[in-house]
């Protein structure tokens, strides 16, 4: 059993809260209200900001050329690609590029980067990987499911969003990154292998960390 396999079984219980959480359904039903979308774009965009950060620590640290280069187009891509669909998204909902940029990361957003980011600047390369994991699966299976039931007419630009995250290209991404991850975990000692759990598993609680911050619109409180 690959090790992937093993730690989606023991985040089970999380996973399926993510799907059924209400700002996902909302999203497939195209019922969600949208300033509770636009803040979740908007952190989103900041937690990319970071995430990139993570996945040029990975390039650096990484042993293996085909390791680097794909950490490095993932970069690229985040970036170039999927940092613009968000602005796209967001000139949509009437949020300027200015403000776009000036949005302040909530707790829990600051929280995830700040983990992720602390994997990335202590721990090896499988281990970022294995932080990164909860959330670039996460989302294909998010995409997968609200394909499933059927995209929201009514709602186009979630019905766009879902197809990113449903469509097939997302999915050949989501297990490449899965089965690399799986390739370099093979043979690592028992002590990292709790450590690469321990990761995964805040990942994947702050993953529903990050949905519920958008439900509750979370600011600081002071």
């Amino acid at each position: 059993m690959a090790t992937s396999d093993d730690l989606l079984a023991e985040t089970r219980e999380v996973r399926e809260r993510i799907l059924a959480h209400p700002v996902v359904t909302g999203i497939g039903s195209g019922d969600l209200p949208l300033e509770a979308f636009r803040y979740y774009v908007r952190q989103d965009y900041v937690f990319l900001v970071e995430y990139s950060r993570v996945l040029a620590l990975a390039v650096a640290k990484a042993h293996d050329l085909a390791l680097m280069e794909l950490f490095a187009r993932l970069v690229q891509a985040t970036l170039d690609v999927e940092m613009e669909l968000h602005r796209g998204y967001c000139a949509r909902l009437g949020i300027t590029r200015a403000e776009l940029e000036a949005t302040e990361p909530s707790p829990t957003t600051r929280a995830y980067t700040d983990h992720l980011l602390h994997v990335a600047w202590q721990s090896t390369t499988v281990e970022i990987m294995a932080a990164l994991l909860p959330c670039q699966w996460g989302y294909w299976e998010i995409g997968r499911e609200l394909t499933d039931r059927g995209l929201p007419a009514h709602r186009p630009l979630y019905a766009e969003w879902i197809a990113m995250y449903g469509g097939d290209e997302y999915r050949d991404l989501a297990a490449r990154l899965r089965a690399t991850f799986d390739r370099a975990a093979a043979d690592v000692s028992a002590a990292e292998r709790t450590r690469l759990s321990a990761s995964f598993h805040t990942s994947s609680r702050y993953e529903y960390a990050f949905w519920d911050a958008a439900l509750r619109q979370e600011d600081w409180p002071v």
